[in-house]
């Protein structure tokens, strides 16, 4: 291969690259601001970490980014939305991890969990807790169980609601503990932490973020963290899984997705630019204080997380019997 010959293969090949439609998209996009739908309410941990993030995406995007509350129907109603949404990039979710219990929850959804989304990025994962009312005489996860089991059926456990993580994760913990508990459903975290905090209901497995004030003050006990590893909020309260239940995880998680069919040179960028949002200190310190840890990664690595996800949930929804029409 002569060098002349050589030159103007590279050259060739720097016109491919550069005419080549995943450069043009990744270079022009985006031009108009884009639309980033959170599926509930303001104010809660899912509207908080959406602008958190759409905050701080802007100014490395160049374009505003519009957070959309769309709250209802366990987030569905809002993943719909996206789900039907042109795949052009302008139009994000923000997922929460009732998107993989949807799926095994619900016998009829208007869309497919896993085909009808693209993965972009892994958003961070939420440390859930095991508190309790002091009024219960246990002090660890093996207490509660040992507590629970010349009890049965007469320690309840309060929830967000029918099929959320918070009411999910206590049959978890039932199923692999073999204990006979209560479900007590309310409608979202905050009247099932205020029932906790008096005493009307015994136990919670719920995130850290609107309980953590409570344990601190001394009206709620925690016993344990049931994500994979100890929290740095709480060092010195075991996991789930070292406290005698090997295995035990269950933690709230959030990830952006794009509807089905988007440009993987859209892909690539969002996933870079929220990458970076990510790993800026500030935004570190914001997980941090709500309890969350940041997780990044590619979006085949989101994608297989979500797979799995749905696979472990559905576990859980087999085991409390509930399904929703």
């Amino acid at each position: 291969m002569t060098q002349k010959f050589q030159k103007v293969l590279c050259y060739v090949i720097v016109l491919m690259i550069v005419f080549s439609p995943s450069y043009v998209f990744a270079q022009t996009y985006p031009n108009k601001p884009i639309r980033f739908v959170v599926p509930s309410a303001a104010g809660g941990s899912t509207d908080t970490i959406g602008r958190m993030i759409g905050q701080k995406l802007a100014p490395s995007l160049g374009q505003t980014v519009i957070v959309d509350n769309r709250p209802g129907a366990a987030g569905i109603i809002g993943t719909e939305v996206i789900a039907k949404s042109p795949p052009d990039g302008y139009s994000l979710l923000l997922a929460p991890g009732s998107h993989a219990i949807n799926a095994s929850l619900y016998r009829r959804l208007p869309f497919d969990p896993l085909n009808d989304f693209d993965p972009v990025i892994h958003v961070c994962t939420l440390t859930g807790v095991v508190v309790v009312h002091p009024t219960l005489p246990v002090r660890s996860v093996q207490e509660l169980i040992t507590f629970a089991r010349v009890r049965p059926g007469q320690i309840n456990f309060a929830s967000a609601g029918t099929g959320t993580v918070t009411h999910l994760t206590g049959e978890m913990f039932k199923a692999m503990t073999k204990i006979d508990i209560v479900h007590i459903p309310y409608r979202g975290s905050g009247p099932a932490v205020i029932d906790l905090v008096a005493g009307q209901v015994s136990l919670m497995f719920t995130s850290m973020s609107g309980t953590i004030e409570h344990v601190h003050a001394g009206k709620l006990r925690v016993l344990g963290v049931t994500s994979a590893a100890r929290s740095p909020l709480l060092p010195n309260v075991p996991t789930v899984a070292e406290s005698g239940v090997p295995g035990f995880e269950a933690s709230g998680w959030f990830g952006v997705l794009a509807p089905a069919g988007t440009h993987k040179g859209i892909i690539s960028k969002l996933n870079m630019e929220i990458g970076r949002v990510l790993t800026a200190p500030e935004m570190l310190e914001r997980f941090r204080s709500l309890g969350a840890t940041a997780v990044g990664g590619s979006p085949e690595n989101f994608g297989a997380f979500i797979r799995g996800q749905i696979s472990t949930w559905g576990t859980s929804v087999r085991a409390s019997g509930v399904r929703i029409d």
